[in-house]
C-alpha cells in the first residue's frame, strides 16, 4: 500500500476529521474517505466505526493505526536523511505552540529557519497547553513549544529560554504613575490572573511567596491575550511574560511597573514524543531554537538558553542531537 494512503489514514485518525485530513493532504474529503475504504477493503476489516459521532477506531483500527503511524514517521525521517546527503535540509516541521509563545516568537523563528534552509516549510499551530501535549504524544506534530515543560512516559522535554515576568497595568491604574514600587506595596494587590489549574498560576504564586508577596486574583483567564484585554477594559493589573506585551507597551495601551529587588521568570521548553526519531528538518529546527542564533539579543524578552547538547545534559538525555529519546 502506498505510504501516502497510510499518511492520509493516520491524519484522519489523528485529526479526528476526514475534512481536516483531506485539507492537510491537498485532496477532497471524498478522496480521503475513499482511501480509507480502499484500505479497509484490502485488509478485509473495518478500521473505523462510522456509526458513532464522532467516529471511533475499531480494535483492528487501533492496531493498524499504531503500526501505520510508526511507518509514516520513519519514512518521513528517511526522506529527510537522504535529502541532507546533498548538504541541504528540505522538508516540513510541524509545530504546536501555546498561544503566547507562538505569537511572540513564531514569525521570527520561521523567518530565520527558512532563510537558513530555503527548501523547508515550518507550520505552527496554536493550542491550549493540554492540546499541545496531546498532539505531540499522538505524533500529529513534530515538537511542541510550551511553558513549564514537563517530561512523562511519552513526552521528552528540553529547556529552551527563560522569559521575564513583569507587572503591567492599565494607564488608568493607580500604580501606573509610579513605575517603580516596593515588594511591600505589591503585597495584597488585586490582580487579573491565570486560572488556578494552570502551571503559570501556580508558579507565579510560588515565586511571589518567595518574596513575601501574596496577591488577590479578582478575575482569572486561561490565556495571555484575554488577560491583556481585561487589563485595558477593567483598568486592572497582572503579571505577564514581557515578550507577550511588547506591542501593547509600545502603543501605550498598558504600562509596566518595576518591583524593587523582585525578579519573576517563566521557563519555556520544547517537547517531543519519546521513542520516535525526528527527521533531520525537525532536528535542525531544534538546533536553531536552542543555539546562539536565538539568543536574547536576537529574539525578544529572554536570556539565551543552552545549546542542543547542553540542553540534553540538563534533561538527562545524551542523545538529544538525534532526538531519539
Amino acid at each position: 500500500m502506498h505510504v501516502k494512503s497510510l499518511k492520509v489514514f493516520c491524519d484522519v485518525v489523528g485529526r479526528r476529521s476526514f475534512s481536516l485530513a483531506a485539507s492537510e493532504n491537498g485532496m477532497s474529503q471524498s478522496g480521503a474517505s475513499q482511501i480509507v475504504h480502499q484500505l479497509e477493503d484490502s485488509l478485509g476489516v473495518r478500521l473505523i466505526d462510522r456509526s458513532k459521532r464522532p467516529f471511533v477506531l475499531t480494535a483492528e483500527g487501533e492496531v493498524y493505526y499504531e503500526g501505520c503511524r510508526k511507518l509514516v514517521h520513519r519514512y518521513s525521517a528517511l526522506v529527510d536523511e537522504v535529502r541532507t546527503l546533498h548538504q541541504y535540509v528540505a522538508g516540513r516541521v510541524n509545530v504546536a505552540s501555546i498561544y503566547s509563545v507562538g505569537l511572540s516568537y513564531g514569525k521570527e523563528l520561521i523567518d530565520r529557519f527558512t532563510e537558513q534552509f530555503p527548501k523547508t516549510t515550518v507550520h505552527i499551530e496554536y493550542h491550549h497547553p493540554d492540546r499541545v501535549y496531546e498532539l505531540v504524544a499522538e505524533g500529529q506534530v513534530d515538537i511542541g513549544l510550551v511553558s513549564y515543560a514537563q517530561s512523562n512516559r511519552s513526552i521528552g522535554a528540553i529547556r529552551w529560554r527563560e522569559e521575564p515576568m513583569i507587572l503591567v497595568c492599565s494607564p488608568d491604574h493607580p500604580l501606573a504613575a509610579r513605575r517603580r514600587i516596593t515588594a511591600a506595596e505589591v503585597d495584597g494587590l488585586r490582580v487579573i490572573g491565570f486560572d488556578r489549574g494552570l502551571p503559570i498560576r501556580r508558579n507565579i504564586d510560588r515565586q511571589l511567596a518567595e518574596f513575601g508577596i501574596e496577591v488577590a486574583v479578582d478575575i482569572a483567564f486561561d490565556n495571555v491575550d484575554t488577560i491583556k484585554r481585561a487589563i485595558v477594559v477593567n483598568t486592572g493589573a497582572s503579571f505577564l511574560p514581557a515578550p507577550s506585551v511588547q506591542s501593547e507597551l509600545l502603543a501605550g495601551e498598558i504600562v509596566s511597573v518595576e518591583i524593587e529587588n523582585v525578579l519573576l521568570t517563566r521557563p519555556l521548553g520544547i517537547i517531543h514524543r519519546r521513542g520516535v526519531e525526528l527527521g533531520q528538518t525537525a532536528q535542525r529546527f531544534i538546533e536553531l531554537l536552542t543555539g546562539p542564533a536565538c539568543s536574547s539579543n536576537d529574539l525578544p524578552g529572554a536570556p539565551p538558553r543552552a545549546s542542543v547538547q547542553e540542553a540534553a545534559e540538563d534533561n538527562g538525555n545524551q542523545e538529544i542531537e538525534r532526538v531519539t529519546a
